[in-house]
């Protein structure tokens, strides 16, 4: 989504029945891609149903930048009412619990610069190469970030991240069977992955740094529990990397 920042006052161009195109298809994890037209999961339908369908009849852009843009939608409301909506829309990203065959979770300590300090997180990154599938995302992530490839790869948990302002979903896959990458094939990292600290962390113990405050990354925090949790069912509620988008 490179380009440079829009015009406040775009006003982005409405159907004939007055909802805007919302050109969902050039997003990596966009609603054409999450199945939101149909709702996979009925949700649309089931608001069709009760009456409402919460459309929206036009679209301002206020900022575009690589990984976001933020925008203005004019909603129609229960009632008649039409509604201005602020948010976010985002990329979207992936993230990787690597879990090595002691039991260890792969973590790295990086730089944030919104809160000025360092973070724990798993592997992660932006779903911004066209045409790569998230299975594929995540397995690139592992590799850049961590020096490792994973022979196994499965679905842990889908999580949005702040859906009051944002779209923004990140798929967080499991990896198992895990090896390193070779020297001479691995990633140069720059900025403030140039400073990355990788470390292998006993679940249970990153289950505590959770519950303590310690990692409060939504990814990271996410990704333990759900792996903690599937891992004492016996990896039953594992799905397949490739299972549809919420």
């Amino acid at each position: 989504m490179t380009g440079p920042v829009a015009d406040p006052g775009r006003d982005e161009t409405a159907g004939r029945d007055g909802a805007v195109d919302r050109d969902e298809t050039a997003r990596p994890g966009g609603a054409a891609d999450r199945g939101e037209a149909a709702g996979r999961d009925g949700s649309a339908d089931r608001r069709e149903a009760a009456g409402h369908r919460y459309q929206v009849r036009s679209r301002q852009e206020r900022f575009r930048g690589r990984v976001f843009s933020v925008v203005t939608d004019e909603v129609e409301m229960p009632g008649g009412r039409v509604a201005s909506r602020d948010y976010v829309r985002h990329v979207g990203a992936v993230a990787v619990v690597a879990l090595d065959d002691q039991g260890r979770v792969v973590l790295i300590r990086q730089y944030r610069h919104p809160l000025r300090r360092d973070l724990w997180e798993l592997p992660a990154g932006l779903a911004d190469v066209a045409g790569e599938a998230p299975p594929a995302s995540a397995l690139r992530e592992l590799a850049e970030e961590a020096d490792l490839q994973a022979a196994r790869l499965d679905l842990l948990v889908d999580v949005h991240t702040s859906p009051g302002y944002s779209d923004e979903m990140i798929r967080i896959f499991l990896a198992r069977d895990l090896s390193e990458v070779p020297p001479e094939a691995r990633h140069e990292r720059r900025d403030e992955e140039a400073e990355l600290e990788v470390a292998r962390v006993d679940l249970d113990k990153a289950v505590a740094m959770v519950l303590a405050g310690e990692i409060t990354n939504v990814a990271c925090v996410s990704g333990v529990l759900a792996a903690a949790r599937a891992r004492d069912q016996g990896w039953a509620p594992l799905r397949p990397a490739d299972a549809p988008l919420p």
